[in-house]
């Protein structure tokens, strides 16, 4: 289970990502998340994925 709150799901997402997966499909793959409603929280509190780091910044 993913947290719901955004702040708190950048926090675990970030980590998530640096720590076990190199890119945002595996992470959601894995996980079973959905890409674009991730993509869409993050957006909401001004965050966008960066591949060439492999976070939300």
């Amino acid at each position: 289970m993913i947290p719901k709150d955004p702040m708190i799901l950048l926090s675990y997402v970030n980590t998530q990502l640096r720590d076990y997966y190199d890119s945002l499909d595996a992470l959601c793959t894995c996980r079973g998340i959905q890409k674009k409603e991730l993509v869409e929280k993050m957006d909401g509190i001004d965050y966008h994925y960066d591949e060439g780091i492999n976070q939300f910044i």
